[in-house]
């Protein structure tokens, strides 16, 4: 694997690293899509990182769940998706003046959204 791309992995994921921990604190950001995805990432381009990532007290725990667990319930997923869209829907309608932040907000929406619908596995 190249130089360039293992560099552009770890700053992907450490940009979805960001965006998961901002889903802790801000209602509707989902949380463990992005870890997910930064446990991925980090896998594929730095063993250093991926190992700090799963080993954190606080963000382990999240992928931790999912690993053990194998995925999540149809019922989780469209409740996790509801909660998210409406907390999204509300900050955008009433919250939020400026129309750029209120296009990033619908994209990091929808990239949740993908990543909780088809990149987490769904188990009964």
């Amino acid at each position: 694997m190249s130089y360039f791309y293992k560099v552009l992995l770890i700053i992907l994921g450490t940009i979805f690293l960001g965006l998961g921990i901002l889903g802790i604190f801000i209602p509707g950001l989902p949380t463990t899509p992005f870890l997910l995805l930064t446990a991925a990432l980090y896998l594929r381009s730095s063993q250093r990182l991926y190992q700090k990532l799963i080993s954190n007290k606080i963000l382990g725990k999240y992928i931790q769940n999912y690993t053990e667990k194998r995925g999540i319930t149809k019922r989780v997923k469209i409740y996790s998706i509801a909660i998210m869209w409406l907390m999204i829907g509300i900050s955008v309608v009433f919250l939020i003046k400026v129309i750029t932040i209120k296009m990033v907000i619908i994209g990091i929406g929808l990239i949740g959204t993908i990543v909780m619908g088809f990149v987490i596995k769904t188990v009964r």
